[in-house]
């Protein structure tokens, strides 16, 4: 008989168990039946999807190709049942999310109050870190990412936009002097970020194009929210998303400068997940209900546009 849908969530728990004896006691089968189940599999396809050795198993270029097809496919089989069994009940389950410090806080925990009560069977396990995460590796259902997106199988929504000032508390230009020119800013304490993406450079839009100044500072930080308070305390200049400043701008805490010069950069931000029209419906209701309240947050703490060129 034909079973190619019990292969198939034979395959799904391996990979989330990471070996062939785990996922054999998590679903009450043998090791050597899961085994066997994995071999015809690959048989039947006819491509390797695992490497096998002592230590770990680890996924061929067609087997994460596989997983991640099966993965949703499996979500929704899942769900079904659940949904037929409940009376066509709202979405449950668990949802991984995955956002930076400074975003995540600012325009994701504001709603999640509301779609908690518009979805109680729903539980959001939510991750702030401005580290990008692999969805796959560490199995995140939904990732905001700030910047451009690289190719990849994961699918996108586009949130908004947001312009990255440069600023420095009254104090600091007072005592140090308030840059006039992008070359001044090497005579500055500009302070930075620390992960492993990042380079000691600021992007900036001169003369139509992008230029990367080199500079250097006394401080780096993981995130944006340590720069815009050590900024706030005289310490340095920094360059942070606007939506992150725009209340300290408003307060005078922090003033923007070189906005004269046309430097200002913009970063798209995304939603990104796994998977396209195969959609967990826990997943497909947190996009539908998230995505419109955070783009509407980007748009209010937006400058008004006669004061910005783009």
């Amino acid at each position: 008989m034909d079973n190619r849908a019990g292969e198939m969530m034979v395959f799904v728990r391996v990979v989330e168990a990471g070996s062939f004896s785990e996922a054999a006691r998590a679903m009450m089968m043998t090791p050597s039946t899961v085994s066997k189940l994995i071999a015809r599999l690959e048989a039947r396809i006819g491509v390797r999807l695992i490497e096998r050795s002592t230590r770990r198993l680890v996924l061929t270029g067609e087997g994460q190709f596989y997983y991640e097809h099966s993965r949703s496919l499996v979500s929704q089989i899942d769900e079904t049942e659940q949904l037929l069994a409940q009376g066509n009940a709202k979405p449950e389950g668990l949802i991984r999310v995955s956002s930076s410090v400074t975003f995540g806080s600012a325009a994701l925990e504001p709603v999640l109050a509301a779609f908690l009560e518009a979805y109680p069977g729903i539980v959001v396990d939510l991750s702030l870190s401005d580290e990008m995460v692999d969805l796959y590796l560490d199995r995140t259902d939904v990732a905001i990412r700030v910047g451009s997106l690289p190719d990849s199988s994961l699918m996108a929504r586009k949130i908004g936009e947001t312009r990255r000032c440069i600023v420095a508390s009254p104090a600091y230009l007072e005592r140090r002097g308030t840059p006039r020119t992008p070359e001044d800013l090497a005579g500055h304490n500009c302070l930075g970020f620390n992960f492993r993406r990042s380079q000691p450079v600021w992007p900036m839009r001169e003369g139509g194009r992008i230029v990367e100044r080199m500079l250097s500072g006394s401080l780096l930080a993981n995130n944006a929210e340590t720069l815009r308070r050590m900024a706030i305390a005289g310490v340095g200049i920094a360059r942070v998303a606007e939506y992150h400043l725009r209340e300290a701008i408003d307060r005078g805490e922090l003033v923007e400068v070189l906005a004269d010069q046309g430097l200002e950069t913009w970063d798209e931000i995304h939603a990104v997940y796994r998977g396209a029209q195969l959609l967990p419906a826990r997943v497909k209701v947190f996009l539908d209900f998230t995505v419109p309240r955070m783009a509407q947050f980007l748009t209010a703490t937006r400058a008004q546009p006669s004061t910005i060129s783009r």
